[in-house]
């Protein structure tokens, strides 16, 4: 089955402090996202500046690899993960892309 790329755009709501949701992210999203069954990789990404210079329109990239989506719909179900988006959802404004690869393969 391939995978499905879900990425997540998103900015801190305003008053939430960069310190506060780095640790929380590293403590409880990172660990609890990547132990689902669903899950091959689950992965945060704090924007730099656009390639070019100035600054991202988002803060923070998610990137998230769902090996089976069936499955990643009972994950998210769970109290555990249901807590989890609750205090996510509390901490950033978001918009989540689901992705579809182009296929390319390289000439030999």
């Amino acid at each position: 089955m391939a995978t499905t790329r879900i990425i997540a755009l998103f900015n801190l709501k305003p008053g939430v402090k960069v310190a506060d949701y780095e640790a929380w992210a590293r403590a409880k999203d990172l660990p609890t996202v990547n132990g689902l069954p669903s899950i091959r990789k689950f992965e945060v990404f704090k924007t730099k500046e656009v390639m070019g210079g100035g600054p991202s329109p988002y803060r923070y990239i998610e990137i998230i690899d769902v090996r089976d989506m069936g499955q990643f719909g009972d994950d998210v179900a769970t109290p555990v993960m249901q807590a989890i988006a609750g205090e996510f959802q509390g901490m950033a404004e978001v918009q989540f892309l689901i992705m579809k690869k182009i296929g390319w393969k390289r000439k030999k």
